[in-house]
């Protein structure tokens, strides 16, 4: 009798055991990253704008800024809203196109059947950029829309009646950082369609080229030239350095051409390869172009990279708990965390960047030296997976960051398109203020802006569910796009 209660009270001990396993850990499959992989790329199809194609698959959105450049006698018509507001911003619009590139470059052939998609969420952004690039001489336009009268209004975009003001960046008025990135973008689009469509890449690569030497040209911050209009919004507080760099890096990338290899062999050290930095945004692209420059030193022992993939190693073990080196924040929940605001952008950039980094270490049997101990890709691999996870829904909360993904997330999302009912079900028009009621309005919004993925928790793993409270609950292009490239990586694993 003894011995049945005990063997009954172990089995209890084990059920209570499993049952907490099952509550407190969520075990995703490859098919779940593999949806989630679907739903990141399809909320791209949200933020379009200009004329949508008949695939268009978020059929609630319509048609928008149609006559976008037309007072400026320029065609900008099509690109995308970064954010929840109805503004094209330049920088994070080509940041995030440099990101989807590089993620289809890294893991489109895990991409499977969205690797089409992911192509078309590249190109609706390189086609704005193109037109951007070449429709003036010495002139890259870099905005399209007032942010500060698009802000005092809620409307969506098919709406939309606030100033379509165009802003670019000349010889008199230049803009390094933006026209950089958006060389980088090119340049990195260039190689994703260099087999599919060859005179699209040789296209893109030649813009990215002009565009570059522009940018390296006339040097001089966006933000000093366009002041109130980029900034508070995308001021680039890092500088344009780094985006000069990280072009180069990339051209040098698609082109094979001699010349950028030396542009970086001249101009890194005055440009931060001799720094370490902790941050990889729309904003600061240092850590991302060592990661990249570290491959040649992997790939080909050329010594004068071996610096990269030194200051790779002291960024990779900076987010390693239990490495020497290490000085990440993480939540109690383990999400490593940055800002208070839009805190996921971090979270999913750095992401890509482990596995990134992993893979070649991996191709080259190398590791991440940390001191005196040593980091294997695998171990980044991990790191990476509880992140990508946490934002899937293994979390305190038990709760997806990403729309439309699991049984439970965000239903107040900040977005004006995704919060005020669709033009297809409300056809009269909604004004500036009369917008404001769905703004406020406790009602999870009408039309579900499937894939994104919101600014997620705090420093706590508290998130409010709560569409005034921009900072956690508006998605952008910029979080999404390195998230394609993880999603990806982990869709193929079993």
């Amino acid at each position: 009798m003894a011995v049945a209660t005990v063997f009954s009270l172990k089995l209890q001990i084990l059920f209570i055991i499993f049952c907490c396993r099952s509550y407190f850990s969520t075990a995703f499959t490859s098919q779940d990253y593999a949806d989630a992989l679907e739903k990141s790329i399809l909320f791209f199809e949200g933020q379009r704008s200009g004329k949508l194609p008949v695939n268009q698959r978020l059929t609630w959105r319509g048609d928008s800024g149609l006559s976008d450049g037309s007072a400026y006698h320029v065609n900008l018509v099509g690109g995308y809203y970064d954010a929840g507001d109805n503004v094209k911003f330049g920088l994070p619009m080509a940041f995030t196109t440099t990101l989807l590139a590089w993620s289809v470059i890294e893991f489109g052939s895990s991409m499977q059947n969205q690797i089409t998609n992911a192509e078309a969420a590249i190109r609706w952004s390189t086609d704005y950029l193109l037109k951007a690039a070449t429709a003036t001489p010495d002139t890259l336009y870099v905005q399209v829309g007032d942010p500060n009268m698009d802000h005092r209004c809620w409307e969506r975009p098919e709406d939309m009646d606030t100033p379509r003001n165009v802003y670019k960046v000349t010889t008199q008025n230049p803009g390094s950082d933006v026209a950089a990135e958006t060389a980088a973008a090119l340049a990195a689009a260039s190689i994703v369609f260099k087999e599919s469509d060859p005179s699209y890449s040789t296209e893109l690569l030649h813009a990215a080229t002009k565009v570059f030497d522009f940018a390296d040209r006339h040097r001089g911050s966006y933000s000093d030239s366009l002041s109130s209009a980029v900034c508070p919004f995308y001021c680039s507080y890092s500088g344009y350095q780094d985006e000069l760099l990280w072009g180069a890096s990339w051209l040098h990338k698609a082109s094979l051409n001699g010349t950028y290899l030396a542009y970086i062999q001249s101009n890194g050290h005055t440009m931060g390869s001799d720094d370490d930095d902790y941050s990889f945004s729309w904003d600061d692209k240092r850590p991302g172009t060592k990661i990249l420059l570290s491959k040649e030193f992997l790939d080909k022992t050329t010594e004068e990279f071996q610096i990269y993939k030194s200051h790779s190693d002291n960024y990779i073990c900076s987010l390693m708990p239990g490495s020497s080196s290490f000085q990440a924040q993480y939540t109690p929940g383990g999400l490593f965390y940055k800002a208070t605001e839009s805190n996921l952008q971090y979270v999913t950039s750095t992401t890509f960047l482990l596995l990134t980094y992993a893979k070649y270490l991996g191709s080259n049997g190398g590791v991440a030296k940390c001191g005196g101990s040593t980091v294997t890709a695998e171990s980044l691999i991990a790191q990476a997976k509880k992140q990508v996870d946490y934002i899937l829904g293994d979390n305190p909360a038990k709760m997806s960051y990403m729309v439309g993904f699991g049984n439970k997330y965000p239903q107040h999302v900040h977005h004006r398109g995704s919060s005020v009912p669709s033009i297809h079900a409300h056809p009269n028009r909604i004004s500036c203020n009369d917008g404001f009621q769905y703004l406020y309005s406790s009602s999870p919004n009408p039309n579900v802006l499937v894939g994104a993925i919101v600014g997620g928790p705090d420093n706590r793993d508290h998130f409010a569910d709560d569409r005034n409270n921009y900072q956690q609950s508006e998605p952008a292009t910029y979080i999404n796009a390195p998230f394609v490239g993880a999603l990806a990586f982990f869709s193929a694993k079993n």
